[in-house]
């Protein structure tokens, strides 16, 4: 059974402005979940370029590592990997759009920094590290775009329900008891017109019944 309020000028001026507050939320949420769509499709396209970069550069980087395996020693190339330092200089920056922190990661220098003797090392081995130096630059930026891909995908979908909320529910459920409200108050103007009109019909009656009783007794 659905409830009603009291039909009164005070819960209508109260649900207009409910109204008002809840159309004006629906535009606002549109237009945020439209700018995340085209947000989320931008990093979409990233993603894919990126995953299509990442086979290719990970097909070089192990060719380049059987070559200093060849060239080496597995031991030795083993060696000189555990040599170089952990990449410590990452830094994760968080933009927001609309309300959505989005990673914003810093691009990692590919150059080769002096971490392993090059009396012990060739050249494949230097170019096994630039390979696998441009296979962490390339990861950690498809990590930065599948993170704001997840994210934006919650909020559009969190928002989506919301605009379905006030679009399916709350704005048809406010105009049908507005309406509701709005022909109560009506009716009962109508009424009070009649009452009025009927009072008045009857007052000039009285009236015209006294004149006529005064002017037979003269």
């Amino acid at each position: 059974m659905v409830r009603r309020m009291a039909p009164t000028r005070g819960n209508l001026v109260a649900l207009q402005k409910s109204m008002a507050q809840a159309v004006s939320g629906h535009d606002l949420l549109e237009q945020k979940r439209q700018v995340l769509m085209m947000e989320l499709v931008r990093h979409i396209d990233s993603a894919r370029s990126l995953q299509n970069e990442v086979a290719g550069i990970f097909d070089e980087a192990y060719k380049s590592l059987r070559r200093a395996n060849l060239s080496l020693g597995i031991d030795t190339v083993e060696d000189i990997a555990n040599s170089v330092p952990f990449t410590g200089e990452l830094v994760v920056r968080l933009r927001s759009v609309m309300g959505v922190e989005i990673p914003d990661i810093d691009d990692i220098d590919c150059s080769i920094k002096p971490s392993y003797s090059f009396m012990g090392s060739t050249g494949a081995m230097d170019e096994a590290y630039l390979s696998f130096r441009k296979v962490l630059a390339t990861l950690l930026k498809l990590a930065e775009v599948e993170t704001s891909v997840y994210r934006l995908a919650v909020q559009i979908r969190r928002t989506h329900r919301r605009v379905n909320a006030l679009e399916k529910v709350v704005i048809p459920s406010n105009r049908a008891e507005g309406a509701f409200i709005t022909g109560v108050l009506e009716e009962g103007e109508r009424e009070d017109f009649v009452r009025m009109k009927i009072a008045k019909a009857n007052r000039q009656k009285r009236e015209n019944t006294a004149d006529d009783s005064g002017t037979a007794s003269l």
